[in-house]
């Protein structure tokens, strides 16, 4: 049941579903949720029958039910059903694919609006790698790495997913562009970057995450910090 208070939100470094995501049964666990709501997004030019049959199959070995919200251009993102089982979801898991799509579909639409609502009263968020990137401003542009307008449902807080499988060049490019205030996060593949107000920042999965800012490598509970200025907003 949702609560009048923000979710737990989990930012995947992207390859969701994998064998070593053992952070999705402990999230699961943590949130007593029944139900999942995939919202494919992200991958509407990318096979995304494929992706929600994948994340269906694994989502449903872990014992709760799967729905999927199919939104996939801004009609859809208007549309005040579809928008409503945003609204309704107990545990939202968005999934990869591209955020430059993504963006453009959600940006001042009502999905946006119902994704940020329902994230502050209490459903779970789940955003995995292009969907990941999205949710920061700035966010990161996949095409070189330079920094560019999010979807602003965390300020200050730019995310680099797929960290070990990136260019060490664009990377680095993008770290000497974070500065203060915002925050960079690089999160490895099939990792997450878990937070919760009442236990704050956490990583689990695979990989790593790391934080920087100023073009350095700073403390990860700076994350944290941005994540619980952010959620007191509510409560």
């Amino acid at each position: 049941m949702k609560t009048p208070l923000y979710g737990t939100i989990a930012l995947v470094g992207g390859d969701e579903f994998g064998p070593l995501c053992t952070f999705d049964e402990e999230i699961l666990a943590q949130t007593g949720a029944q139900r999942v709501s995939i919202l494919p997004t992200a991958a509407a030019y990318e096979r995304p029958d494929r992706a929600v049959a994948n994340g269906t199959r694994y989502l449903q070995n872990l014992g709760v039910t799967v729905d999927v919200i199919e939104i996939y251009n801004r009609s859809d993102a208007e549309n005040e059903e579809l928008t409503a089982q945003i609204d309704r979801a107990e545990v939202l898991y968005c999934i990869g694919g591209s955020p430059l799509h993504l963006r453009s579909v959600l940006v001042g639409t009502r999905a946006l609006e119902a994704l940020g609502n329902a994230w502050s009263h209490g459903t779970t968020l789940v955003a995995s790698s292009a969907s990941a990137m999205v949710l920061g401003d700035p966010m990161i542009d996949p095409r070189g790495g330079a920094l560019t307008i999010g979807l602003g449902l965390i300020p200050h807080l730019a995310i680099l997913p797929h960290a070990d499988q990136r260019s060490l060049s664009i990377r680095d490019r993008t770290i000497h562009l974070v500065h203060a205030p915002t925050i960079m996060v690089e999160i490895d593949a099939q990792t997450a970057l878990i937070y919760h107000r009442s236990s704050g920042i956490q990583v689990r999965g695979a990989g790593s995450a790391t934080v920087y800012q100023d073009g350095q490598q700073t403390e990860l509970s700076l994350v944290g910090d941005l994540l619980d200025q952010r959620t007191l907003q509510v409560g």
